[in-house]
């Protein structure tokens, strides 16, 4: 193999590229317009455009794609995970051009493509399954007596899904018809195939997964196990390896069973067999990824092997490079996916300029994937993973304190970040105990979503201390033009005839309002905020405010953008803006509703009809951002008396999406 094209974008792509130089292979990205400036393609020696921002007019163009490996005389494409990764059809039509795909054969994708026929071929091959009704009969009222039959809750799964889209919990009978119908919804809309599985649902579960690895000559190993239980959405926030209290006897046996289950679809390369591991010890097969996982850097950590760099030797034919006997597994590690998205907005995802970017100093205990700089755009187009944080230490406790620190050291500003709620997660005493199953962030949603346990009378007084420092150093580079170097107005010490130099900030913190007053005296800053004087003792130094406060002393990192000022110390971050004399509230858009889009996207369906009669809560409208599913609910009892969009089309953010009349 001497030239690869990464068929993907962002961190991975990077990723992969990385590898492969080591390798001595030449690389080619390819892109979209909205990917033009990106990393990955800065960081490939050829790239290619393939089309328009959305992913099915570029990255999901399987034909455009190959058309561009073979006019650069490609070998080999790397899929990465998502877009192309398990698309069988893409797999082959690699294959009928001499072009090596890195993944494993079209059959083994076929194979775990859909989740009831994985079922099957896992049944058969003795592989331990959750109880559940696997087939082909989508009658909604079978798949409805299915689940009473069983018993509640169950799950509702997409057959043909993946990274929790498609997937309802369902609590009690009245709850079936309305999850089946969104879940349905998911799936057509994320996969073109909207069969569903029905299974009973485990209450107290841990998701683990097994990495296997397979070459082209019948050698197979797993490279031990990851605990991805702390899901939110079902989707993985973080993950650690290896799994907690894991004994060898039972490791083996699953590490067994997920080798008998790549065996079973004659698998090549890398998979990983994601388990559902209950408090009783038994395991049950979830289902297969035909690719490289997200959550992979965290087995390279306690392994000390490259993944990737398997990758390629497998596909270029090579045996695997390790014996199951020659494989070990040195301490512990973490991974934290660090996204765009508003936790206490259910996880909205969001979007907008990563105008300040610091990630923490690596080392060997300490690594960032990425495929983002500071001045990059987190856009509606693809998911809004900025970054994966991946720690490692010689045991979990270790590695859990080198993850809280790092996530400290994190600071990025101009899009909403689940940053804080990362390290309420890492920092939980129940996290810190093992007790770990998917239901952890419901189950401690009161710690986690607090969200307002930082000091903030002392943050406002931090936030007025810079304006008034920025003031000075703003004013220290508006010299006069004079030639008199004694002029009056050349002086800075805030000199007043018969008084100091007082100032007045309002600063607000979400919807409440403070008043601080700055006076300087003795070289001191005299903070008054709630009938209280601070003297401060401060130095400003681009980003960095070097603060004392009534004799504590503190280092923040200070982002100003606009009137909004973001200050970040080892409490975690806070948004505060400064209220200009002239600046007015717009009336015009205060209410108790607010029925704007969320963000640009598009509208799947109605719920209800236009003057209906609905409940307080009732889901009015359905819209899709950012691959999620978001429910626009009435406020009030009431009706809708018109929708303003239909289904199918397209919405920018901020758009009024209907008009409500209120009971």
């Amino acid at each position: 193999m001497k030239k690869l094209l990464i068929a993907n974008r962002g961190e991975i792509a990077c990723r992969v590229i990385r590898s492969a130089k080591k390798l001595g292979i030449k690389t080619v990205a390819v892109y979209s317009d909205a990917d033009a400036h990106a990393m990955h393609v800065q960081m490939a020696d050829e790239a290619v455009h393939i089309g328009a921002a959305p992913s099915k007019e570029s990255y999901l163009q399987g034909q455009r794609i190959l058309d561009a490996a073979i006019a650069l005389g490609v070998d080999a494409i790397h899929p990465g995970y998502g877009f192309l990764s398990e698309n069988a059809n893409f797999a082959q039509a690699c294959a009928d051009n001499g072009i090596e795909f890195v993944g494993p054969p079209t059959g083994a994708i076929e194979a775990m493509g859909s989740k009831s026929a994985a079922k099957a071929i896992m049944e058969k091959a003795g592989v331990p399954l959750v109880p559940g009704y696997h087939g082909d009969n989508q009658d909604a009222e079978f798949l409805k007596q299915q689940a009473i039959d069983m018993g509640f809750p169950v799950l509702l799964k997409a057959a043909a899904g993946g990274g929790g889209k498609g997937m309802r919990q369902v609590h009690q009978l009245s709850e079936f018809d309305e999850a089946l119908a969104a879940a349905k919804r998911e799936a057509m809309s994320s996969f073109g195939d909207d069969l569903m599985l029905v299974e009973k649902y485990l209450m107290q579960p841990r998701h683990v997964e097994i990495q296997v690895f397979c070459d082209k000559h019948g050698n197979g190993v797993y490279l031990f196990e990851r605990d991805c239980s702390l899901q939110r959405r079902h989707q993985k926030v973080i993950e650690e390896a290896p799994a907690p209290g894991m004994q060898s006897e039972l490791r083996q046996q699953m590490g067994e069973a997920a080798l008998k289950a790549a065996e079973a679809i004659g698998y090549v390369g890398a998979g990983t067999v994601e388990f559902l591991l209950d408090v009783d010890g038994s395991f049950y097969f979830m289902e297969m990824n035909t690719r490289l996982q997200v959550e992979h850097p965290v087995t390279e950590m306690i392994t000390g092997e490259d993944l990737v760099e398997w990758q390629i030797r497998v596909a270029d034919g090579e045996h695997l490079p390790k014996t199951q006997q020659q494989l070990t597994l040195k301490g512990h590690a973490f991974e934290a996916r660090v996204y765009a998205e508003d936790p206490d907005n259910d996880f909205l995802p969001a979007t907008g300029t990563l105008k300040l970017l610091q990630a923490p100093a690596e080392s060997r205990f300490v690594r960032v994937d990425t495929g983002v700089t500071e001045g990059d755009e987190v856009s509606v187009y693809y998911d809004p993973m900025i970054a994966k944080l991946i720690v490692w230490d010689e045991n979990r406790d270790k590695a859990l304190a080198r993850m809280q620190s790092a996530l400290r050291d994190y600071r990025i500003s101009g899009v909403t970040t689940n940053l804080d709620f990362l390290h309420r997660l890492a920092v939980h005493p129940a996290f810190a105990a093992c007790e770990l199953d998917t239901n952890f962030i419901q189950k401690h949603e009161a710690e986690l979503f607090a969200g307002q346990d930082v000091h903030l009378g002392d943050k406002l007084v931090y936030a007025a201390a810079y304006l008034a420092l920025r003031q000075q150093q703003n004013r220290s580079h508006v010299i006069p033009r004079s030639q008199d170097a004694h002029s009056p107005w050349l002086a800075q010490d805030n000199w007043r005839s018969n008084e100091t130099l007082e100032q007045v900030f309002e600063l607000a913190h979400g919807e409440d309002l403070f008043r601080l007053t700055v006076f300087q005296q003795d070289n001191l800053l005299h903070i008054q905020h709630d009938n209280v004087v601070h003297l401060v003792d401060a130095r400003l130094n681009g980003r960095t405010l070097d603060i004392a406060l009534d004799g504590r002393h503190e280092q923040l990192t200070v982002f100003a953008d606009g009137n909004q000022i973001q200050l970040f110390d080892d409490s975690g971050s806070v948004l505060i803006e400064q209220q200009l004399p002239d600046l007015q509230l717009d009336s015009d858009h205060a209410g108790p509703a607010d029925f704007a889009a969320p963000m640009n996207g598009t509208i799947v369906t109605h719920l209800v009809e236009a003057g209906q009669s609905v409940e307080k809560g009732q889901a009015l409208l359905v819209m899709e951002a950012m691959k999620m599913e978001h429910s626009i609910k009435a406020p009030a009892a009431g009706k809708v008396t018109e929708f303003y969009y239909q289904p199918g089309e397209l919405v920018d953010g901020g758009s009024d999406l209907l008009a409500f009349e209120a009971d």
